[in-house]
């Protein structure tokens, strides 16, 4: 399987500049694209359904051909979902780390 890094993701309780929702995980992200160390600010509604792990914790990303191979026999902790209408992701635990894989749809 082939990964591509894509950035690195930091959950927050401040609003880090412009951010757009993600209805599906209630969560408010910052674009990596404008950070020039590809930083991606996440802030997460009191019910978001996202993982606790996943909340808490730094995460890397990557991008991968095929979410549902990149995902098969990890510990998922979030499984995939639609992002956006382009976008598919998944965060997954590899030993304490937490990843997330997003393929392009």
């Amino acid at each position: 399987m082939a990964a591509t890094f894509h950035h690195f993701g930091v959950p927050t309780t401040q609003k880090m500049g412009e951010e757009v929702f993600i209805e599906g995980g209630k969560v408010y992200v910052t674009d990596p694209d404008a950070s020039p160390f590809r930083i991606e600010f996440l802030r997460f509604e009191a019910d978001s359904p996202m993982h606790e792990l996943v909340q808490k914790n730094a995460h890397a990303a990557y991008c991968v051909d095929d979410l549902d191979a990149a995902i098969a026999g990890k510990r998922v902790l979030v499984e995939p979902f639609d992002a956006t209408p382009t976008l598919r992701v998944a965060f997954i635990a590899e030993g304490d780390a937490v990843l997330e894989l997003m393929q392009n749809l």
